[in-house]
């Protein structure tokens, strides 16, 4: 099992954020040194000579336990990555990536199946060979209310019909909570060009949806098999209501052996997009993925190239998703 700081509600008192009260989380700060520093010190008094990256990984992360808001009727986990160098670099700060289903970003122990996409292992990878910025990554539990807050309006029809309709509500505890919380715990780059979500599935769904009615939060989104087919495909239809391309730079994909209908749909919403104005290979990225199922493991082979297109190192990505 992997060994992470976990920032208790112990001694924990409300705080104000905006409008909105959420539990601190903070632990007594001995608990976060002797986790952060540890490792630095055992080299320093004799330890081994080669760098433990599992270790190394494991220390990067922090949980937020029993994230509280007044938007939800549910707490979550917050799962926190930060990237090589944090610890070091005091005075840098960092692009933020908020991914929902957080609970199969990193932890098998969580996950979906037991399978998780190992997301800091790819992105400690990538940043350390210089294919992406350093960037930090929050993983936003889902809870028994998932179905409801990934989707912004009910089904009229079918097995779910009733359910849905309270992603607006998931947005306002993201943006007005859980964002402000972040900001103010960790040396991120708040403003919105270094801000991005992401999800797969329902998370792919409200991911592009919060993307593209709160364009002044993120600019990047990650919308990976996207359940476009919700409430017969209110997102096509939201997306065409548009009439103009948005300042966001978005990934959106489709596994080949997901089914002919949702691909259909995704395809659809992709072509709305480029409708739209926005150009391909330059703000949209658009894959189908030959044998890719509807599945952790598959949205996990791919990750990689998602971070590649949504967080670059090339001097022109400062202007590509604005």
């Amino acid at each position: 099992m992997a060994r992470f700081i976990v920032r208790s509600r112990e001694r924990s008192r409300s705080v104000t954020l905006r409008s909105c009260s959420v539990p601190d989380v903070r632990p007594p700060l001995v608990h976060i040194y002797f986790e952060l520093y540890s490792y630095a010190a055992g080299i320093l008094i004799g330890g081994p000579a080669e760098v433990n990256v599992n270790q190394m990984l494991e220390s990067n992360l922090i949980m937020h336990e029993d994230f509280a808001s007044i938007h939800l009727t549910h707490t979550r986990n917050i799962l926190v990555w930060l990237p090589p160098g944090y610890g070091e670099q005091i005075e840098r700060r960092y692009p933020v990536l908020y991914m929902n289903d957080g609970q199969n970003l990193i932890r098998p122990e969580d996950a979906f199946g037991g399978v998780a996409w190992a997301v800091d292992q790819t992105a400690h990878g990538l940043i350390l060979a210089g294919e992406i910025e350093p960037i930090i990554i929050v993983g936003i539990y889902n809870t028994p209310h998932r179905v409801d807050e990934y989707t912004h309006v009910r089904a009229e029809a079918g097995k779910l019909k009733g359910h849905g309709g309270k992603a607006e509500r998931y947005g306002q505890m993201l943006v007005d909570e859980l964002k402000p919380f972040i900001d103010r715990e960790y040396r991120t780059k708040p403003e919105r060009e270094f801000t991005g979500i992401g999800g797969s599935s329902l998370g792919g769904l409200v991911s592009i949806y919060l993307g593209l009615t709160r364009p002044e939060t993120f600019s990047r989104v990650a919308a990976i098999s996207p359940s476009a087919w919700w409430a017969n495909n209110q997102i096509i239809r939201d997306a065409a209501k548009l009439g103009e391309r948005l300042p966001v730079r978005i990934w959106l994909d489709i596994g080949k052996r997901e089914g002919p209908r949702i691909k259909h749909q995704v395809r659809a919403l992709k072509e709305i997009l480029l409708a739209n104005g926005w150009t391909m290979n330059a703000d949209l990225a658009y894959f189908e993925i030959p044998d890719a199922r509807h599945e952790e493991s598959a949205w996990a082979a791919r990750f990689g190239e998602v971070l590649k297109f949504l967080y670059p190192t090339l001097p022109m990505a400062a202007t590509q998703h604005n």
